[in-house]
């Protein structure tokens, strides 16, 4: 999917509890960034970028810990639940804000009422990758052979509520392949095992899978965008494959609990923002195949907001869910 023109978010100032407010010595200790993934993946790295300059630029130790579980939902809960005093805040992403609070039945939290949106740090997109020992090397292949096979085709997913698991789900409803998400926590451990050939196909973001692609341990046989992409040109889209509209990306920001100050909301967006325009983050990203995009809090909680819509008409259509 590419991204979508926001509307503008036009909201109501929050009254916050006093202790939200006493933040004139922010940050004054150690902040923590919690990512919903395990170490390896897209989100990590995304996090683990964000952190180390984040540390820099305030002054005081940044802390990117992993939390992974439940479709990225455990961490965020946690964060929603923690003091707004700009101490603890999570790597809010499509799975965990835009697909898991419809996807799952029991979610402890509300994607818009229960965070502090601050800003949007980076956009990816998703390729179909494979083993290169895989049967299928190409989309019409994964057709024939899933078509031929009653019980279907599996294929790595790292975390419930992905637009990744959710793109591969898409992938049979449109092609009538039954399609089995094999769960893992993160892109990391399931790169491991679709190197080595226990899981021969992985719908994954292109951060995670691009070094592999480039030293030829994965072999992409489709990407998820509108037009090639700039990194895998000889890679044909889906589109080209016979499956139009068939586009998704994922995205990564950083989120609060709710009620947290204004000013501290504004520092950490500020921040963010010119990190994102570092010459050597501009790289990194560049490497990543990852984009960077440039978002007041205002923009990233309307972006959250119309996310939610979409990957919620695409859960009741393509039947996906969490079990």
């Amino acid at each position: 999917m590419t991204v979508i023109k926001r509307r503008t978010l036009l909201a109501a100032s929050a009254v916050l509890p006093l202790p939200a407010l006493a933040q004139g010595a922010w940050p004054a200790r150690p902040i923590r960034l919690v990512v919903p993934f395990a170490p390896g993946g897209t989100t990590d790295i995304v996090a683990r970028i964000l952190a180390a300059n984040l540390q820099e630029r305030l002054g005081q130790p940044v802390v990117s810990e992993n939390r992974p579980g439940a479709g990225a939902t455990l961490a965020s809960a946690q964060v929603a639940q923690a003091a707004p005093d700009g101490y603890t805040l999570v790597v809010s992403n499509s799975a965990s804000h835009g697909i898991s609070p419809t996807l799952f039945r029991n979610v402890r939290y509300d994607s818009m009422t229960d965070f502090t949106h601050i800003a949007l740090a980076a956009t990816t997109s998703t390729a179909i990758v494979v083993n290169p020992r895989y049967e299928a090397q190409s989309i019409a292949d994964l057709i024939r052979i899933g078509r031929a096979r009653p019980d279907g085709l599996d294929f790595a997913i790292s975390g419930h509520g992905t637009t990744t698991h959710l793109l591969g789900m898409r992938i049979g409803l449109a092609t009538g392949i039954r399609m089995n998400p094999i769960l893992y926590r993160g892109a990391g451990p399931a790169l491991i095992d679709v190197i080595a050939g226990t899981v021969g196909l992985f719908v994954d973001g292109l951060p995670s899978s691009i070094p592999h692609l480039r030293d030829g341990t994965l072999k992409a046989i489709a990407v998820a965008d509108a037009q090639r992409n700039r990194h895998l040109p000889n890679v044909p889209t889906l589109g080209e494959q016979g499956l139009p509209n068939m586009t998704s990306y994922s995205w990564f920001g950083v989120s609060g609990p709710k009620g947290m100050a204004p000013a501290v909301v504004e520092r950490l967006n500020t921040e963010i923002r010119a990190i994102l325009q570092l010459p050597a983050v501009r790289q990194r990203y560049n490497e990543l195949t990852a984009d960077a995009p440039d978002m007041s809090p205002a923009q990233y909680a309307a972006f959250i907001e119309e996310e939610v819509r979409v990957w919620g008409e695409v859960v009741r259509a393509t039947g996906a869910t969490a079990d």
